[in-house]
């Protein structure tokens, strides 16, 4: 996946060593061979995202795909969630949900939120391959100003 012909980095944020598995050998299936960081908690997957100083300065001309699990040890993935779509520089990430909840409330509240993508696990491989996919086609056509 490239993005204005630059590569798109994985941020994947799963705490589960085996769905964590799971998720980056369905992304391979895919035909995504991009790479893949992961981050057991929020904390330092935010540090990554927006810097550690929080501002996203750091992310400009950058372009990451992220996905990202709702029950983390350290904060909920909704908060990881509002802090990527509130903040300027990172607003346009795409985000992919993947969590085991399936209550609508909460899947309203991630596509409110700016959510791309809500996955439930166990991840049913194609509907995930095609979300990866249409995430692809996202990025190749996505201008950053």
């Amino acid at each position: 996946m490239k993005a204005a012909g630059r590569e798109v980095t994985i941020v994947m944020v799963e705490d589960d060593e085996g769905h964590a598995r799971l998720i980056e050998k369905n992304v391979r299936r895919a035909g995504v061979n991009n790479e893949i960081i992961p981050f057991t908690n929020g904390n330092a997957a935010l540090d990554y995202i927006l810097g550690p100083d929080r501002t996203g300065d750091n992310i400009q001309n950058r372009y990451i795909l992220i996905l990202l699990d709702l029950n983390l040890p350290d904060m909920s993935g909704i908060d990881i969630l509002e802090k990527v779509k509130s903040n300027p520089h990172a607003k346009r990430l795409p985000v992919v949900i993947l969590t085991t909840t399936d209550d609508e409330r909460e899947i309203q509240r991630c596509y409110d939120l700016g959510a791309n993508v809500y996955i439930t696990k166990p991840v049913d491989y194609d509907s995930f391959a095609n979300a990866i996919r249409q995430l692809g086609l996202f990025f190749s056509v996505m201008q950053i100003p």
